[in-house]
This record gives C-alpha cells, sequence and structure tokens, in this order.
C-alpha cells in the first residue's frame, strides 16, 4: 500500500485517539486542522525544515495568521539549525505568526544549548491536539521521501486532553517549564512532561514504575535505545520475575553513535532474555511502551539519556482499552518486519564493533 489507513479513533469520556503512523496522513489530518482554526494555534516542533512538508505547513499558518487568528510557533534552535531561520522564519513573522526560537547559542549561558525542545506538539482551538515522534520535515512524507520515508507514530485526540494539551503549551510559551495540570487520579489519561517543580525526571520515574509493575509483558519501541544503569536494571528485574520483555529497534540508525551506544548494552541484556528486534525496512522513529497491553505511553521522549535526563519532552500516558489495543496491535505488525538479534552471534562479533560500541557508550550523556 502506498498509504495505510489510520486506525479507528478509541473514545473514552470526551478524549478521542487517533494513531498514525504515516506522515503523509498526519500531515494532511494536522493541516486540516489548522486551516479550521477559529481564535488559535499553537504549534511546536524540534525540526521545522524548509523543504516540500515545512512549506505547507508554513503556508496554512501565514493564511491563520492573516486571517486574525492567534497562531505561535516554537521550534528548537539546534533541532532546525540551518533549516528555518534564513528563509521560513522571517516569511512566517511579516504574516504575523508569532514565531519563538528555543535556546539559541548564546556565549554567557552556553550550557543552556545543551538543553532541548524536543516535543512535537499541535493545539488547534483548545479542541484538538497532535503529540507524537513526527517532525516537520520531508524525511516522514512518503510523497516526497519515497518508500525509505521514517517509520514513526503519533497521536491525535480532542476534549480534556486537548485542553491540558494548551495549558502545557501556554506555560512553556511563557516560560514556565515545569507547570502541571492538575492532578486528576481518576483521569485514564494524562499528558507528562518530563521536568516538574517537584521532579526532574518525570519520565524516567514513570518509565521505572512501568518496568516494575509489569506482570506479563513489555513492549518497548524507540529509535534511540541507551538506556541508563537504572532502566537496565529494571529491565533484568522485570525478566526475573518472568516478565516478557521485548525491545524494537531500527537496524539503520541516523545517528551511527546512539546506535553504537545501544549496541554496548546488548550482550547484557540478550543474556538475561530480554528480547532484541531490529526493524528492517527503514528508519524506525517511534517512541512507544505497552505493559501488561493495558497500560500505554508514546509521545516523544526516547530511552535514552538526552531525553530522560536533558531534553523538555512530552509524552501521553494512558490506561484507555482501545488506544493500548490499538499501540499493541501496531507493535506486533512491526515486529513481522523485523530481525531478532541472537545472542550467541552478537558475542562472538569482532573487535572493530566493540571499539565503536566503547566509542558510543562514552559519549551517551551528550547523544
Amino acid at each position: 500500500m502506498d498509504r495505510c489507513a489510520c486506525n479507528p479513533a478509541s473514545q473514552v469520556g470526551s478524549d478521542a485517539f487517533q494513531i498514525y503512523t504515516e506522515g503523509d496522513l498526519l500531515f494532511d489530518a494536522m493541516l486540516a486542522a489548522i486551516g479550521s482554526a477559529k481564535q488559535r494555534v499553537w504549534m511546536e516542533s524540534y525540526i521545522f525544515a524548509d523543504d516540500e512538508v515545512g512549506r505547507r505547513f508554513a503556508q496554512a499558518l501565514s493564511e491563520r495568521a492573516s486571517a486574525g487568528v492567534q497562531v505561535r510557533l516554537l521550534v528548537d534552535a539546534l533541532g532546525s539549525l540551518f533549516q528555518f531561520y534564513r528563509s521560513l522564519g522571517p516569511e512566517l513573522e511579516q504574516s504575523g505568526v508569532q514565531v519563538r526560537h528555543f535556546h539559541r547559542w548564546y556565549w554567557r549561558e552556553p550550557f543552556r544549548y545543551n538543553r532541548r525542545d524536543h516535543r512535537k506538539l499541535l493545539v488547534v482551538d483548545d479542541r484538538k491536539a497532535f503529540l507524537g515522534g513526527f517532525n516537520i520535515h520531508r524525511q516522514s512524507s512518503q510523497q516526497y521521501f519515497g518508500p525509505l520515508r521514517w517509520r514513526d507514530t503519533h497521536a491525535a485526540f480532542q476534549g480534556g486532553l486537548a485542553r491540558q494539551a494548551a495549558e502545557l503549551f501556554d506555560a512553556f510559551w511563557r516560560g514556565d517549564r515545569r507547570w502541571l495540570p492538575e492532578d486528576n487520579r481518576q483521569a485514564s489519561s494524562v499528558l507528562v512532561p518530563n521536568q516538574s517543580r517537584v521532579c526532574r525526571r518525570r519520565l524516567a520515574c514513570i518509565y521505572a514504575d512501568f518496568l516494575g509493575s509489569a506482570k506479563e509483558q513489555i513492549c518497548l519501541t524507540t529509535p534511540y535505545f541507551v538506556p541508563d544503569h537504572r532502566t537496565q536494571k529494571a529491565l533484568l528485574a522485570a525478566v526475573r520475575r518472568g516478565v516478557e520483555v521485548r525491545l524494537l529497534v531500527p537496524h539503520t540508525s541516523d545517528v551511527r553513535l546512539a546506535r553504537w551506544a545501544a549496541n554496548a548494552v546488548y550482550a547484557r541484556l540478550l543474556d538475561a532474555g530480554v528480547q532484541i528486534f531490529e526493524y528492517l525496512p527503514r528508519m524506525l522513529h517511534a517512541k512507544v511502551a505497552i505493559a501488561d497491553g493495558s497500560w500505554a505511553t508514546l509521545g516523544t521522549a526516547n530511552l535514552d539519556y538526552r531525553s530522560l535526563f536533558q531534553n523538555y519532552e512530552l509524552n501521553l500516558v494512558s490506561r484507555d482499552p482501545g488506544l493500548c489495543h490499538q499501540l499493541q496491535m501496531q507493535f506486533e505488525a512491526d515486529l513481522t518486519e523485523a530481525s531478532a538479534v541472537c545472542a550467541t552471534r552478537w558475542r562472538q562479533r569482532r573487535w572493530v564493533p566493540r571499539l565503536a560500541e566503547l566509542l558510543g557508550w562514552s559519549v551517551r550523556r551528550w547523544l
């Protein structure tokens, strides 16, 4: 199939979930939502490229701003470096779009440059929101990039979660990067940033709870698997409890050092019983976890040091049965296009890749 259809929406109260794994379908839906905006469009992206996809979004945002709609766009200064500033940025500002560049280089505060805005969020009129791993660039489009377009996952939702997304965006835009929505313990779904006023590693803690509470099965999909020691111990402990742990990572990565760093921990996990699969067709960029088929998270955070301890991230955490089922079925489908990493063969690899792994692991905190 050239363009796969989305899974049907899962209804929970006033929140509707729809999963997108094809960029072209996601971009069409996002552009349609932007085009229907009556009051405000708030958008955040790590990469906003000056290419065919970026130009479509720039035109849509400019048209809404010219029509009197409040349009705010927050792009990461490093993620969109050389792809946004020279042309798209000024053009958008001239049309009335409020554009901000997150953490531009400033010589008085050099270390803040290491903390990036890795979130990908779109909120329209506080009523519909999109969140996930897709950036705004041609690499995610089959129409423009071809059959090797990146494989990613994004969710669209409405109702209370969309309003929560708007509040999180507004707080971040105002500089309050540790703001959290009101705690509602009865909610089956919630949006979780990785930092709050009481915890700078909130997503790391959630992943630890998720790995520690699973009773039967853990399914993890991540493009950059560079787990800290706490995460490694949690995975090993889960296997010892009899939990089936399956990890899906890309066979080919766009960041070679990150792949080397991931390879450095394979042997330990494989020997313990963790099943590792490499996705073969194309670059895998999705960030999804499912536990026991009844708990799931998807969003922008990778299982690596940068996402869990450095960057600003945002994930959807949910116990919604329909959403969990959709993500579980997608995981199983992805496994049919993946190859299992053999523990015996992995131990027999030569010294050259071992040296590369040592190099990748030594710089893991900066990847």
